[in-house]
């Protein structure tokens, strides 16, 4: 085994992928490792390195295809377990693994607005950084103060931070996607007058049983039951639901996002082009195309579906297909926003 006692708590052996993953697809890995902190991520890191292994970092796999047949010689580290939120200042640190919905309810919890609009978006803070995640008039660097992250290159240098100004942010960029660079955490800002973060209420929430089984699920269907039960219990209490919330709820439902396992939208859309990559894929009837058990979703041209036991090859295949089409009928290759684990 080439991790040493202190790492037997959060690696493990022979782990199917598909479980970390919002497609549910993936195959059966040879090490899976969980860290719950910092530096147990510096510590993955240095042995990985010292060991000769490869890495493969992400949280909950919400925006990534992961391999039907994973590299023995690589370690998957999901940073689901990689939870922490603290104030600083006026500002809120909060971890990498953190689930994007749960600001949301963190800031229902403690009574401030700015971040309902992440309200049902599946992913981690980490992966809405490295993504610059946008959803309605919301992006995720307007929100931002300070990221932290390692530089895979020299782990051993420990943690680095980078200001806001300097991510060199734009629509689903950030300079995350260009360097080696993995994000550990960030600096938010609240931006609602009078806020007061309620600390000791919101991790005495993240320690609710519930709680913790819906952070440990990558399955659509489970995330969209307990954060629409969330809503439910407001109404139970008596308490006003958040119209920002109820507008992700009604859109998101619209567009049967939970129906199936999937990443959401596959291909970042051009604008230079005018006409979003779902209606471009409605244009030259690919809607309801299947390859092997992924389909294309019926509903919306942008997404591609797990309708049972689908591979990576057949996703792949499908990407491949549309973006052929479209080259052929708009001279215009669509760029995958998907990562795709080789």
């Amino acid at each position: 085994m080439f991790w040493d006692h202190r790492l037997t708590q959060i690696c493990k052996e022979n782990e199917n992928l598909s479980k970390y993953s919002t497609y549910e697809i993936g195959g059966m890995a040879r090490f899976v490792a969980k860290p719950r902190c910092t530096e147990d991520i510096v510590l993955l890191l240095d042995l990985a390195q010292s060991s000769g292994m490869q890495t493969v970092m992400f949280g909950m796999g919400s925006n990534l295809l992961l391999p039907d047949h994973p590299d023995p010689e690589t370690i998957y580290i999901s940073m689901r377990d990689h939870i922490e939120v603290m104030p600083r200042g006026d500002l809120l640190y909060v971890s990498a693994g953190t689930p994007l919905s749960m600001l949301s309810l963190f800031g229902d919890l403690s009574g401030f607005t700015d971040y309902h609009f992440t309200f049902l978006l599946p992913g981690t803070l980490g992966g809405g950084v490295y993504m610059n995640a946008k959803y309605f008039d919301n992006v995720m660097c307007d929100y931002l103060d300070t990221v932290y992250y390692i530089d895979l290159d020299t782990p051993g240098r420990g943690i680095q931070s980078i200001h806001v100004d300097d991510c060199q942010f734009a629509y689903k960029q950030s300079i995350f996607q260009h360097q080696p660079w993995f994000i550990t955490g960030a600096d938010l800002k609240i931006k609602t007058a009078g806020a007061v973060f309620d600390f000791e209420r919101i991790n005495g929430y993240l320690n609710q049983p519930l709680v913790r089984e819906s952070i440990d699920n990558s399955s659509l269907s489970s995330f969209y039951r307990f954060y629409r039960s969330y809503l439910a219990s407001l109404e139970g209490g008596n308490k006003p639901v958040p119209e920002a919330m109820m507008n992700v709820v009604h859109d998101r439902t619209g567009k049967n996002h939970f129906d199936y396992p999937s990443c959401g939208s596959v291909f970042k859309n051009d604008y230079t082009i005018g006409t979003p990559v779902g209606k471009l894929v409605e244009s030259v009837g690919l809607k309801g195309t299947a390859r092997g058990n992924a389909m294309i979703s019926p509903v919306h041209g942008n997404v591609i579906q797990n309708r049972g036991g689908a591979m990576a090859a057949d996703v792949i295949e499908l990407i491949k297909i549309v973006q052929e089409a479209l080259h052929k009928s708009f001279n215009f290759v669509p760029e995958p926003e998907l990562v795709i684990v080789k």
